[in-house]
């Protein structure tokens, strides 16, 4: 697993999802707020084995379920660091394993010692030179050269014929993979008690789970970030939806406090001196149904295609250009592109962005760069098809 993929929208109240590894190196990995938000939705949550095992022990207090003895091994303090379930994989996405994790090795070395093939001292001395081998680097190779480096070659040889009997032999994090598993096909209590929503809502995590909110409409997969961003540029009428949400918000607070209509918010605070988009930045939630039917209300099929467009023109960007990316986007260019959409003059332009919901010109900028290449490939488009008809 991943950064996101508990905010996918197939994951509901009741389900159960077991986490055994997951990606940290090359991406994000999968974060403890998501966790949290997961089983605060209803669903029962296992980790087991490598960075399930880690973080079942992390969040155990608030009802996730851990299992193995890895797990166990970290719930109580017996080993603490992500090296310990660390292994580098094959880089063209089959996931298959190149490299020993420490916690397998830790696990031979009782076998070998219980066996009789090493004593307690010479294990603890070849379990630290190990070690000491980056986790990506620590293959079956590796692992003997260090065994004949420390003189342990009758070790690698016993390992080896260990492997050779039984290519599970060791393999500590699949036991306890499949015996998450067997737990969840099992079945967890339901009356668990769910983690409270401060223990993850905050900014950060709703920036989180706005950019990975996604619909299926049209036949088109959109990510609603996209959607809404498109229609906080482009809709002329806007701005009356986002007082319209802005009222709603007055209304039903999120904290649950008493609602007021948005007019006497406003005069408790300013005295009605300025308008209501000026005073009030409440971040939208795309989780939120109602939410996202307000905001997008004004939205056509057409504009829906054109999302597609311009989310495909970006992702070819980054193809095509290595180290491309949104923030690299001048910032001219992205305000250039609203004054002209907008056709607004330059006096108003943070009133302007601040009516549509998009807080003032600064942040209009940063937020519309991931629309100017596809604005610049359908004006070049606009042009040449104009040159044509010429």
């Amino acid at each position: 697993m991943r950064h996101g993929d508990l905010f996918a929208a197939e994951i509901d109240s009741g389900d159960t999802v077991v986490i055994i590894d997951g990606v940290y190196h090359q991406a994000p990995a999968l974060r403890h707020k998501e966790i949290l938000a997961a089983m605060g939705r209803g669903v029962r949550v296992i980790g087991a084995a490598s960075i399930g095992a880690l973080r079942a022990a992390e969040l155990a207090p608030f009802g996730m379920v851990g299992v193995g003895r890895v797990y166990a091994a970290y719930a109580q303090g017996d080993i603490e660091g992500d090296d310990e379930v660390a292994v580098g994989q094959v880089p063209d996405g089959e996931w298959d394993v190149l490299t020993w994790p420490v916690v397998n090795l830790r696990f031979v070395l009782d076998l070998a010692r219980s066996a009789g093939a090493l004593d307690g001292e010479r294990a603890a001395r070849l379990l630290a030179a190990l070690r000491t081998v980056h986790y990506p680097q620590r293959t079956w190779a590796a692992v003997r050269a260090v065994c004949r480096r420390e003189d342990e070659t009758a070790f690698a040889d016993w390992m080896a014929e260990q492997t050779e009997r039984d290519q599970h032999f060791g393999d500590l994090k699949r036991a306890d993979a499949l015996a998450a598993v067997h737990t969840a096909l099992e079945g967890l209590p339901s009356e668990t008690a769910l983690p409270s929503s401060h223990t993850w809502e905050s900014p950060l995590f709703r920036r989180w789970s706005n950019a990975f909110a996604r619909t299926l409409v049209d036949g088109l997969d959109l990510l609603t970030e996209d959607r809404l961003i498109y229609q906080q540029v482009f809709d002329p009428a806007f701005r009356s939806r986002w007082t319209a949400y802005l009222e709603r918000r007055s209304r039903r607070p999120a904290d649950g406090s008493p609602g007021l209509p948005l007019r006497a918010r406003s005069a408790q605070v300013t005295g009605g001196a300025l308008p209501a988009h000026r005073i009030f930045h409440p971040m939208v939630d795309l989780r939120d149904e109602e939410t996202v039917a307000l905001l997008l209300a004004g939205e056509t099929v057409e504009d829906r295609v054109a999302v597609a467009r311009y989310a495909d023109t970006l992702a070819e960007a980054r193809r095509d250009r290595p180290g491309f990316s949104i923030a690299a986007v001048r910032d001219d260019l992205a305000r250039r592109m609203l004054v002209q959409v907008w056709r607004c003059p330059e006096h108003l332009f943070d009133e302007e962005a601040s009516a549509r919901g998009l807080v003032c010109g600064v942040r209009a900028v940063e937020t519309a760069k991931r629309l100017v290449p596809g604005y610049l490939a359908e004006s070049s488009e606009r042009t040449e098809a104009a040159s044509g008809a010429c």
